[in-house]
């Protein structure tokens, strides 16, 4: 063994093929297939989309999906968050719900007192839609007031 004589660390190559064997120095054969596309619920017209019995939520441009699908929550039983076609009123960027007595940030109101804002994904609330507070950041960047909200069962 000769003293300072480094050891090379084997070369991680790409598979020969989706799932195949990987070669140093050999290209893939075949590549890795396009994503599929995000495909949300709703129509062309909306700019948001929800999904209750899925808990998702996206964000669209002439029917594409631009964000999402992201985790949300909706209203618990005797405060379902109904289903319809919305338009966002206003928003906030820090809003006290006096009725709740909590905070809501990134708040979009879109159905009387019903808005997206942040909140626990996994807990469901008084009719408001939770979301994470990426997906609410998200949310309230890209929506504006007259913007289609789409809520689907």
């Amino acid at each position: 063994m000769v003293a300072g004589a480094a050891v090379a660390a084997p070369v991680q190559a790409e598979p020969l093929w989706p799932g195949g064997p990987d070669v140093p120095g050999v290209p893939a054969l075949i590549p890795e297939p396009e994503p599929e596309p995000v495909l949300a619920p709703c129509s062309e017209k909306a700019r948001a989309c929800l999904q209750l019995s899925t808990n998702n939520a996206w964000l669209m441009d002439n029917g594409e999906t631009t964000f999402g699908p992201t985790p949300m929550s909706h209203g618990k039983a005797g405060y379902e968050t109904p289903p319809g076609v919305f338009k966002v009123a206003f928003k906030k960027p820090f809003h006290w719900s006096t009725l709740h007595n909590a905070p809501m940030e990134y708040a979009v109101f879109f159905n009387g007192d019903i808005a997206y804002h942040i909140g626990p994904v996994e807990a469901e609330s008084h009719g408001c839609i939770r979301l994470t507070p990426e997906g609410a950041k998200a949310h309230y960047d890209w929506l504006e007031p007259g913007d289609i909200v789409e809520v689907i069962p």
